[in-house]
């Protein structure tokens, strides 16, 4: 081995540097001045702070994102308890209440009311909001508005329920009471279409009865009420424009019996006007004293038939009757009282 090529490998090493000789470096400075004591505690007091203070920062963060996550969960919950709130009072103050006023006797079935008045009766919760200031309250507030919420939720569907029974019974006894009603106008139509046969002063006022009771039978099984009802004004109508005929004619044939009746009376007033009676005997009227109606009697004589016959006296009508004494009367114009 050549000496020279030793040589060289021995200035190509580099010195290796030890642990202590890191140490020694890191406590003296680059000149090889030592670091004061205090720094290093110094520096872990500042970590400490500064780990402290990044934790109290990190959790005012933390709350703060979970109350402001609790405060919009407790406003959503208001808004929903709002909405239901208003759905349900809507309700109660409108259709509701429009129900309530219907009695058992308006509706088929009378336990419809019944229900409607239990549900009437139900008391809506309280509501108080989102008033609590940390998040833990605002997530007590948001149960409770939730549970809130659900209960106008619940309460709005039963009570529309109960509200649409009580209609729909209203509905089905107002279909019921117009058939009924309907169906005896129709009897009585009939009747009297039969009675007033020749009976009315206008018989146009039958025909319409007949057209009335054609459209009426049409609707005896419909199921509109108002249609059926209607039917049976027109129905009704026409029935008391056939009475009024049948009372006009009736009145008229009366008035116009009367008249006859007067007419005959009259006429048997004029031939009766005096209460006396007068009688012929075949000559002269004579006036029988002592009578104040005077009863004349005519007397005629013969002498056996060979002597001229008495000469009548001349009318004298200064007395009553127009005689006084014996008078003349023609026979053929006799004079009665």
């Amino acid at each position: 081995m050549n000496p020279e090529n030793e040589i060289d490998k021995t200035e190509a090493l580099e010195p290796v540097e030890t642990a202590a000789a890191n140490v020694a470096e890191a406590r003296g400075g680059v000149d090889g001045r030592k670091c004061p004591k205090w720094l290093l505690p110094l520096i872990a007091v500042v970590c400490a702070v500064v780990l402290v203070v990044a934790g109290v920062v990190g959790w005012n963060m933390y709350r703060g994102a979970k109350l402001a996550e609790a405060k919009e969960a407790c406003a959503t919950a208001a808004d929903t308890v709002r909405n239901n709130a208003n759905e349900y009072n809507a309700l109660l103050n409108g259709d509701a209440a429009d129900a309530a006023a219907v009695k058992a006797e308006q509706v088929k079935d009378s336990k419809t009311v019944e229900s409607l008045g239990k549900e009437l009766k139900a008391s809506a919760p309280e509501y108080e909001g989102c008033v609590a200031e940390d998040a833990k309250g605002l997530d007590a507030a948001t149960v409770k508005l939730g549970e809130q919420a659900d209960w106008y939720k619940t309460h709005e569907q039963s009570l529309s329920k109960a509200v649409k029974a009580v209609t729909e019974s209203k509905a089905a006894k107002t279909l019921e009471t117009a058939k009924t009603n309907l169906t005896a106008k129709l009897d009585e139509a009939a009747k009297l279409l039969t009675d007033s046969d020749g009976k009315v002063q206008d018989n146009t006022t039958r025909e319409t009865l007949t057209n009335a009771i054609d459209a009426a039978t049409r609707l005896k099984d419909a199921n509109d009420a108002t249609k059926i009802d209607k039917a049976r004004k027109t129905l009704e109508d026409a029935i008391n424009g056939v009475n009024a005929s049948v009372q006009a004619k009736t009145d008229a044939d009366a008035q116009a019996a009367a008249a006859a009746a007067a007419a005959a009376q009259a006429q048997a007033q004029a031939q009766s006007t005096y209460s006396g009676v007068s009688s012929y005997s075949g000559g002269a009227y004579r006036r029988t004293e002592g009578s104040t109606s005077g009863s004349n009697t005519y007397r005629g004589t013969t002498s056996g038939g060979s002597g001229p016959a008495a000469a009548a006296p001349k009318p004298n009508l200064n007395g009553a009757y127009g005689c006084t004494e014996d008078c003349y009367v023609p026979p053929n114009n006799l004079i009665q009282h």
